[in-house]
């Protein structure tokens, strides 16, 4: 599969079927994920592959009041727009898709330069999220649906504790993974390149956006 074609279909997947997923299909996706560069190259992240149904369900069961309440004042979920009610479907069946992967990263092996700066620190995600985006990538390569999610995050020492992750590790993502129920899409809602691509000053567009 082309590189476009796997970002341009690569949709978060709120239905799944409940298909086992072999090892060795996760494996070739986590090992694309281990290419991803990281700040020193110091490759800190970790990918936590969760199986094992009665964990499975543990953890949706953290997840649900978490969704709840980050959803509380939407009321009746019947009546709110499809991409909410379709994300309301996958916190409710959380626990029936049959992979979770917890994605951890060392606290030592990240370096946050903005913490200085008056706003929210977000530069120590940088030695992270490649390689999840790596990662999706992969399973899309491999024909798997993914979701993303970092409410449970909320819940990390559970999580830590339920997965015995190590005390120098955090949480950073927790990603479902299977075969999806319905196919992926044609075509994702982005904006134009026009409002996201800038050449030498933000607002001047760069040529062919």
């Amino acid at each position: 599969m082309e590189l476009q074609e796997a970002a341009r279909t690569m949709g978060t997947c709120r239905f799944y079927t409940t298909d086992p997923v072999p090892d060795d299909v996760l494996a070739r996706a986590i090992d694309a994920a281990r290419f991803a560069p990281t700040g020193g190259n110091r490759q800190g992240v970790r990918f936590v592959v969760v199986k094992d149904e009665a964990k499975r369900r543990q953890v949706a069961e953290w997840y649900l009041p978490l969704w709840e309440s980050y959803i509380g004042a939407i009321g009746d979920i019947g009546a709110a727009p499809a991409m909410v009610r379709n994300a309301d479907h996958f916190a409710r069946h959380l626990g029936d898709i049959p992979v979770l992967v917890v994605v951890c990263a060392r606290l030592g092996d990240l370096y946050a330069t903005d913490l200085k700066l008056d706003r929210l620190t977000v530069v120590g995600g940088c030695s992270i999220y490649l390689s999840v985006q790596n990662f999706l990538l992969g399973c899309r390569e491999q024909g798997l649906g993914t979701a993303v999610t970092t409410l449970l995050c909320q819940s990390e020492p559970q999580v830590k504790e339920l997965l015995a992750i190590p005390d120098e590790f955090l949480t950073a993502a927790h990603i479902a993974v299977g075969w999806p129920e319905r196919p992926f899409p044609t075509k994702l809602n982005r904006r134009p390149l026009s409002d996201v691509a800038f050449l030498d000053s933000c607002g001047t567009a760069l040529a062919g956006a």
